[in-house]
């Protein structure tokens, strides 16, 4: 399977991310990110994102969004998984985003 991260992509995103299955960014790589997600979408690639020591400003961005480590609770999770829609919101404070993609 492969997984990429938002920092390996240069010049040519749409082309490097040919064949992947995840795409995976922090945060703060969000406004960078923005037309990128939505080639992921067209392409059937997955997003998972850290969310994990930032503040969740919603957004756009949400509805490309598959997998998202978040601070808190299981039920702060759950709360944030039925309020975005994004298939799955763990709060993990020991794993990284691959350890949960699928």
């Amino acid at each position: 399977m492969k997984i990429l991260n938002f920092s390996q992509l240069g010049d040519e995103p749409r082309k490097e991310l040919y064949g992947a299955r995840w795409l995976l960014l922090h945060h703060s790589e969000i406004v960078k990110a923005t037309s990128i997600l939505m080639f992921t979408e067209l392409d059937g690639i997955l997003v998972g994102v850290d969310h994990r020591g930032g503040e969740i400003n919603p957004g756009l961005w949400q509805r490309a969004v598959h997998l998202m480590l978040v601070d808190g609770t299981t039920q702060q999770a759950s709360d944030i998984q039925k309020k975005t829609g994004i298939t799955k919101v763990v709060s993990d404070s020991e794993n990284d985003l691959q350890h949960h993609c699928w």
